[in-house]
């Protein structure tokens, strides 16, 4: 487990610390309130030896190194994934965002300073749950509106990790807020996750453009290497000659999860690593989940046992609403009004076979 003193240090005048949830089966989670980051989480594997299956950094200097170490297990906001121009028009009167992605001349994750690189304010730490809260102010990287959000994470006795998401604003403007932990079920540090089983519970997706920017369309995964609907190795189609996947530099996409009813709380994806026995569920609320094979990891990042994070070393389930829905209205709306409160729930739930 990380220690508690690497996490402590004040930025921009608010404390940064580390605090830790546990439940009866022995798991631990450790959370940072800079990005209302997950750290480390620690569950068993079929011989009931515990390993953190999350990657991240030992110290908080790790998630300050840059924007992109800053994703590691946070919190995204205002908009999860991209904006295609960085622009939106609401009500007559056109948005201009923060451009981050300044070769795609893009939003990527709500803009130059999101809310992974902020310091959150911890409400209620309980020692299986803690609450934080965010707020961001009228006009913050361009999205119009006072923002109020709160994430609450769960560590269950069913080995389940949930996060609780509620949000308002004063006025109407665009949200979509995910989770980025980077998963290896075989303990981070190892350095694929290539071979591991992965279903996705959909039977179409969001293709991107050259942008790598969903095009406001949704295809069927019928025939194509996107098919997750029944388990297979990551790695099987990961490098095949499709389009979709040339385009991503691998798996990069948005899937449009199975619901019988909107708003549904279902399963969206199963992961399981033969190797420890590991297997992760992931429910949710939201009518999509983005899933990225770590494509722009380059072995750079130095994680917390002293190994470096290659390319497809971990992998994200990005439970959200669309890509550039803004900018799609064809997609579900990720619109909030004032008087309106924005809720979603998300699971990872552990268990071995």
């Amino acid at each position: 487990m990380p220690n508690r003193k690497n996490f402590q240090k004040e930025l921009n005048g608010k404390q940064l610390d580390l605090f830790t949830l546990k439940n009866a089966k022995g798991a631990e989670a450790t959370v940072t309130n800079y990005g209302a980051a997950v750290v480390s989480l620690l569950v068993a594997d079929k011989n009931n030896k515990m390993d953190d299956v999350v990657l991240g950094f030992d110290t908080i200097d790790g998630y300050l190194q840059d924007e992109n170490a800053a994703y590691m297990g946070c919190i995204v906001g205002r908009y999860a994934n991209r904006i295609t121009d960085a622009k939106f028009k609401l009500d007559g009167k056109e948005y201009q965002l923060s451009i981050n992605l300044p070769d795609l001349q893009a939003i990527l994750h709500g803009g130059k300073s999101n809310f992974s690189n902020r310091v959150w304010d911890v409400k209620k730490n309980t020692g299986n749950a803690i609450e934080m809260k965010i707020f961001s102010s009228d006009g913050d990287q361009g999205f119009p509106g006072n923002l109020t959000l709160n994430v609450v994470y769960t560590l269950t006795d069913e080995n389940e990790l949930m996060i609780d998401y509620r949000a308002s604003t004063d006025k109407a403007t665009h949200v979509n807020f995910t989770h980025h932990s980077y998963f290896n079920l075989a303990g981070e540090g190892n350095p694929t996750i290539l071979n591991d089983e992965l279903m996705i519970n959909a039977d179409r997706f969001a293709p991107v453009n050259e942008k790598i920017i969903a095009n406001g369309k949704t295809e069927p995964v019928k025939d194509t290497p996107m098919d997750f609907k029944t388990p297979h190795a990551i790695g099987e189609r990961i490098d095949a000659d499709f389009p979709q996947i040339k385009l991503g530099g691998g798996y990069d996409h948005t899937w449009v999860i199975n619901k019988k009813v909107e708003n549904e709380y279902s399963l969206a994806a199963t992961l399981y690593n033969k190797e420890s026995g590991r297997f992760m569920e992931v429910f949710t609320t939201e009518p999509g989940m983005q899933f990225y094979t770590g494509n722009f990891l380059d072995g750079k990042y130095i994680g917390k046992k002293g190994k470096p994070y290659p390319k497809r070393s971990g992998l994200c389930l990005e439970t959200q609403h669309f890509p550039d829905s803004p900018n799609h209205p064809q997609y579900p709306s990720t619109l909030l009004k004032p008087g309106e409160v924005y809720e979603q729930k998300t699971t990872y739930k552990f268990s071995v076979r």
